[in-house]
């Protein structure tokens, strides 16, 4: 089997329900790449013979609004999971096989939630939600499978620092950029704090938290340096099947 997204999608054949929406969770470290992974398995699943209707979605629309965790004194714990609206993301999840359901947006430029960005679904053949508040597993948040991205951590060390760095490029020419506070500082010292807040904060989170979502997830997507697809790895038995 070619080890490519493409292949993941073969495999959640066996995890399609026979009739409604197919919910599809990817879940990972902050800066797996779950955002572009997601993407690519909507694209790929397009080649399934009833060609769905295919929608993606991120749980950060579902964090709570970054004055509400400066208020709860939870600001530097962005990510966690008391950070979520856990109630709203399943009743999302759970209006979405049957009717309308509302999907709020994030902006990762203003690191914030985004009313602006809200987006209303009714009954998608296949809706792929990605992002950190799934570690819990399929089931208990009323997906049909889970994905996780896997890698190792001084790769994603890596990532989440070159992603920070493209972020506080890009805010030079946007002055409603979350990364305008740190511009003052030569690159070398931003690519230190990006370092920073990644020990901090996300590698605990993910030491903490995410990365029990390895051992529910029905599928582990094991990724290399460049963000290739090292191994595909079955854990649990689909229970259906196209």
């Amino acid at each position: 089997m070619s080890l490519s997204v493409d292949a993941v999608g073969t495999l959640l054949c066996d995890w399609r329900p026979s009739a409604g929406p197919f919910l599809i969770g990817v879940t990972g470290s902050v800066a797996a790449g779950k955002s572009t992974f997601a993407l690519q398995l909507a694209e790929a699943l397009a080649g399934w013979v009833d060609r769905p209707v295919r929608e993606v979605v991120s749980t950060d629309g579902f964090l709570l609004p970054n004055a509400q965790l400066e208020t709860q004194g939870l600001s530097l714990r962005k990510g966690y999971p008391e950070t979520y609206d856990m109630a709203a993301l399943r009743a999302a999840l759970k209006d979405v096989r049957t009717g309308d359901a509302a999907f709020p947006g994030y902006s990762h430029m203003t690191y914030d939630v985004d009313p602006s960005l809200e987006r209303r679904l009714r009954r998608p053949d296949v809706l792929i939600v990605e992002g950190l508040a799934l570690h819990e597993g399929a089931g208990a948040l009323g997906l049909d499978v889970l994905i996780y991205l896997d890698a190792d951590v001084a790769d994603l060390e890596a990532w989440f620092v070159d992603r920070f760095m493209q972020f506080w490029t890009a805010a030079e020419f946007d002055p409603a950029s979350f990364y305008v506070r740190f511009r003052h500082l030569s690159e070398a010292e931003a690519r230190g704090v990006a370092q920073a807040v990644w020990r901090a904060v996300n590698l605990p989170n993910l030491e903490r938290h995410i990365a029990f979502g390895r051992s529910r997830a029905d599928i582990v997507v094991r990724k290399q340096s460049d963000h290739s697809i090292g191994a595909i790895i079955r854990q649990h038995p689909g229970p259906e099947g196209c």
